[in-house]
């Protein structure tokens, strides 16, 4: 074949291609007008007459910012973005968060029921043997003057009731004496009165005053005892030295009871009562409980640990319990009755108030606020907000409020609980 033969084909078949594209974008074009055409009166015949309702707009927010509603649109205050609308039936019910079976299983969300369970239980804590302070004796000299003689004891050391701890000579105390010894013989019973008040004004204890009157003898040196059995805290006296008025010589603590300083969280604090019964095991000696009561709640709430601080006294006939031991500590809490209660850990508390995520049972889940009353063991008592038998997220609740706050789903008012 010539050239000129070869050419005339290449350009035939260049022709018939852009005819064929041609005729085929012509018929795509008459399907699509055609198709639209034949939608629009179908639509039309259903509807005659009838446009698109306008769904009602409550508010606008901006996705990052939920909390912050505005009642116009236009660009975010915090955000370099146009602002959402948040429509009439997005609030209304059924309108939770919703969440796929699957994903709620990959996430371990569990589910836990809102159940009316008595309200006493039990607050398990640590605490530290103490001293019973009110078991406390202190020793002070009542006027100036020397000290004769010291028994060798030091801090710590163990005394009983009775047992000598110095001897104090007290030149006052024997001047008075003698004078009251010389005016004695005298009948004159007002001036004898006077005579024994100057001596107790003197700080001479009533006891020794009688002597004196009774055998007639003066006492030149006063012996300090022990006045209860104990430890002795502090011990200050050393032969040859002189004390003044007032001047501290000894400490005893008594050991028949002592303490033992618990701490426990604020929010238990409304479940415990004084006289409520408390058993302790010692870390040294567990299997062996010992059985006492919460002596007394003290006022003061440690800033620090958001806890409150008990005393509970404990026997100690034979002394075991030793000052600084450490020991765990079951509190019996809780008044009578019941309440409604949720696991704690389903509570979310935001500082400002107390959510959960309640669940609808078709895996819709929407943020209820709650009020609250006192922890008792894990669970917590619901006052408001819940009803019985309900079910509310206890685990990957926090993924769904975020996804409520993203939303802009505001959370349910509390309603007192039935």
């Amino acid at each position: 074949m010539s050239r000129p033969d070869n050419t005339r084909a290449r350009i035939a078949g260049a022709v018939a291609l852009l005819a064929l594209g041609a005729l085929g974008a012509a018929a795509g074009w008459w399907w699509g007008a055609h198709h639209a055409a034949e939608s629009q009166a179908t639509s039309g015949h259903e509807h005659p007459g009838a446009a698109a309702p306008e769904r009602e707009v409550l508010y606008w927010y901006d996705p990052m910012m939920p909390e912050q509603h505005f009642d116009k649109p236009g660009k975010s205050p915090f955000m370099d973005m146009e602002l959402v609308p948040k429509y009439a039936e997005e609030s209304g019910a059924g309108s939770g968060v919703r969440v796929d079976a699957a994903l709620q299983q990959n996430l371990g969300m569990r589910l836990a029921t809102v159940a009316r369970g008595p309200l006493s239980g039990s607050i398990d804590a640590t605490g530290v043997v103490a001293f019973n302070e009110r078991a406390l004796s202190v020793l002070q000299a009542r006027a100036a003057g020397f000290v004769e003689r010291a028994w060798p004891l030091a801090a710590g050391d163990i005394v009983r009731a009775g047992e000598p701890l110095t001897v104090l000579r007290i030149p006052e105390w024997t001047a008075a004496q003698r004078e009251l010894l010389a005016l004695s013989r005298r009948p004159d019973a007002r001036l004898k009165q006077a005579l024994r008040e100057r001596l107790l004004a003197l700080g001479m204890p009533a006891a020794l005053v009688r002597a004196v009157e009774t055998d007639g003898k003066a006492r030149p040196t006063w012996t300090l005892s022990a006045p209860r059995s104990g430890v002795l805290l502090e011990f200050t006296v050393r032969e040859g030295m002189t004390v003044a008025p007032g001047q501290t010589l000894a400490r005893i603590n008594g050991l028949d009871t002592a303490w033992i300083e618990v701490a426990v969280p604020e929010a238990s604090g409304a479940t415990v009562a004084t006289g409520n019964i408390a058993q302790v095991r010692l870390t040294g000696a567990p299997q062996a409980a010992l059985e006492g009561r919460v002596e007394s709640i003290l006022p003061a709430l440690d800033a620090a640990s958001r806890s409150l601080r008990l005393r509970i006294e404990l026997p100690n006939p034979e002394g075991r319990l030793r000052a600084g031991m450490s020991a765990s500590v079951n509190i019996a809490s809780g008044p009578r009755g019941e309440a409604l209660t949720v696991p704690t850990e389903a509570v979310i508390r935001t500082g400002k108030r107390s959510l959960v995520m309640r669940a609808d049972g078709s895996g819709r889940f929407s943020p209820v606020a709650v009020e609250l009353g006192p922890e008792i063991g894990d669970r917590t008592v619901i006052t408001a907000g819940l009803a019985e038998g309900e079910q509310v997220v206890a685990s990957g609740q926090f993924l769904i409020d975020s996804e409520a706050r993203l939303t802009g789903m505001e959370p349910a008012a509390p309603e007192v609980a039935q």
